[in-house]
């Protein structure tokens, strides 16, 4: 099956998750990704958190699929032309240095631009260019603090709280992922490239809109009615943290059900949507309440809205998380199992779907990975294994022209 970026030749200078995310997905779909790394050592992950002495760890296979790698010391003179070469030949180039590190590697836009004039650049930064914080080094947390995220997470009466969803990496990965495919769409129309840029910051607050939303609600009215804290908390003058209260002003939390004691996960998320009210008294066996005038309506609700959520956790009680989802979805209210990692793994349907998949490794054996998010229906993206360190090299520089002799003398002079 042929997939649609076949034939798109993508150079990946990038490290660690936001931009490994991003050239996977387009591996994914069938872009040819060269990841360069340092000989001797790659990509810092390969060695991080590693559960097998001297194996590339889970945490560099599951961001690497499907790619390429090449050792290159673009340091040398031998790099750099082998470098050039690989430039004039490619579609895109992806990285996440540190700022300037391009340029003073002697690859500046200009210099890009003169090699290959189609070239795209697309790079993962921590802030915009021209931030205050522009040579600020950015991990994950740090964006999520910086983007809005953490300020709004967690309860009232605690500090700001980290997702362990990566919206600082990953996001951003798949941010710039669309964003290189914009350029490719509109190199089609004027036949150059251009530079790409997405911001850690700022594609965690593209994921925070609604918080900005709440902000400005907030200071017109001094209040949200959507909010635990009202009708009897009080509110400063910002967006406060909800706990695990719906963003969307439909009034959600998690609830206990039968084995929460011994099981951490034993909880659904609950939600009470104006349209699903009257289905959820009748699953509750609580007919009464559809036309009692202290719950009729969601303003009336919002005073009693954690008396309704104990009522509800009574009812799921002697029910696992599963058995009352399977309930509830008959009524369409909207609610689900809080899963654990290790459902997760072992979920026949996401396993049947590609987005849970096993992939055979030459060092490690079977590993378990993510598979494409986005579904087709005339493409099912492959997942295959992440490549040892240097694995393509030779045949990459034989692509490139290089000879068996030019080969074995590279790999001298950038032996470690």
């Amino acid at each position: 099956m042929t997939k649609p970026l076949e034939g798109i030749k993508i150079i990946d200078f990038t490290h660690v998750q936001a931009g490994p995310a991003c050239t996977q997905l387009l591996a994914w779909f069938g872009a040819d990704v060269i990841k360069v790394e340092r000989p001797g050592s790659g990509d810092v992950t390969r060695t991080q958190l590693r559960d097998i002495p001297d194996v590339d760890a889970l945490y560099f296979t599951m961001l690497n699929s499907n790619k390429k790698s090449l050792t290159l010391d673009t340091k040398q003179p031998e790099g750099k032309e082998v470098l050039k070469k690989l430039i004039k030949e490619s579609d895109v180039l992806v990285e996440n240095f540190g700022p300037g590190a391009l340029d003073r590697m002697g690859f500046t836009w200009e210099t890009i631009r003169e090699l290959n004039p189609k070239m795209i650049v697309a790079s993962v930064k921590g802030f915009s260019d021209g931030h205050h914080y522009d040579d600020l080094k950015v991990y994950e947390n740090v964006a999520q603090c910086a983007g809005g995220a953490a300020s709004t997470t967690g309860f009232w009466d605690g500090p700001p709280t980290v997702s362990a969803a990566a919206l600082g990496d990953s996001n951003t990965g798949m941010h710039l992922a669309i964003g290189i495919l914009t350029a490719l769409m509109g190199r089609q129309k004027t036949g150059r490239g251009q530079k790409v840029a997405v911001s850690m910051q700022d594609s965690v607050l593209n994921l925070c809109r609604v918080k900005l939303r709440d902000q400005q609600r907030l200071d017109r009215l001094g209040f949200l009615e959507e909010y635990p804290q009202y009708p009897h908390g009080e509110f400063s003058d910002v967006v406060p943290r909800g706990g695990n209260a719906g963003g969307g002003g439909q009034p959600g939390w998690v609830l206990k059900c039968k084995g929460w004691e011994t099981d951490p996960n034993a909880y659904i998320y609950f939600t009470i949507q104006g349209h699903a009210w009257a289905p959820i008294c009748r699953a509750l066996g609580k007919p009464e309440w559809i036309e009692d005038p202290h719950y009729a309506t969601a303003q009336a609700r919002q005073p009693h809205i954690f008396e309704i959520f104990n009522t509800i956790e009574g009812w799921l009680a002697d029910k696992t998380k599963f058995e009352a989802v399977d309930i509830l979805r008959k009524f369409d209210i909207p609610c689900s199992p809080v899963l654990s990692m290790k459902e997760i793994a072992n979920d026949p349907s996401l396993r049947a779907s590609g987005t849970i998949t096993e992939v055979p490794h030459k060092e490690r054996g079977t590993y378990l990975t993510v598979g494409s998010p986005i579904k087709f229906s005339d493409m099912k993206p492959e997942v295959t294994a992440s490549p040892l360190l240097g694995e393509h090299t030779e045949e990459v520089l034989e692509g490139l022209g290089y000879s068996r002799e030019d080969i074995v003398r590279l790999r001298e002079l950038q032996a470690v």
